[in-house]
């Protein structure tokens, strides 16, 4: 699989899996978030620069699924050394949604993955979102990764992500 049209896709949240919560008072308003996503957030320094070498050495096609949507590629990439990533086309964010639903990404990320096996690393996935993949993505193996939001993504998480991958090859 060495044409990236038949990689596998990864899809990548940023905040609480890229950007860990840990103490952070995360913002409650769309006015918040806005303030939230700027260079300038002293949050960005919890980042793990060292994810950005680790991420491109994975065998997959690396894809933002964040709210950041864009500002992802200007703010954060470079902090990782990655180059401009796709966007997945997701819906708007919710501004709260209750912990029994559907997350607001899962549908889109099936969309976007049209039956290509995937990989979604995200703080803030669950049972039900595990459930409506399954039966819902054809075609394509699929791992859903949730990293725990407080500290965010770790080298053991990568170690499953990148186990996954090579043996979806």
């Amino acid at each position: 699989m060495t044409d990236r049209a038949e990689r596998p896709l990864l899809f990548l949240d940023v905040d609480g899996t890229l950007l860990p919560c840990a103490g952070a008072r995360l913002p409650t308003t769309p006015q918040g978030w806005a303030d939230w996503q700027p260079a300038s957030n002293p949050q960005l320094a919890r980042i793990d620069r060292g994810h950005g070498p680790r991420l491109l050495a994975l065998p997959c096609v690396l894809m933002w699924a964040t709210a950041w949507m864009t500002d992802a590629n200007t703010v954060i990439a470079p902090r990782l050394g990655l180059p401009v990533l796709p966007v997945a086309d997701l819906p708007p964010a919710p501004e709260e949604y209750p912990a029994d639903t559907l997350n607001w990404k899962t549908q889109a990320l099936v969309r976007a993955a049209a039956g290509r096996p995937f990989v979604w690393v995200d703080d803030s996935i669950t049972d039900l979102d595990r459930a409506w993949v399954s039966a819902h993505h054809r075609g394509g193996r699929v791992l859903l990764h949730r990293v725990d939001p407080m500290t965010g993504l770790t080298a053991a998480d990568l170690t499953v992500v990148g186990d996954w991958l090579r043996a979806a090859r």
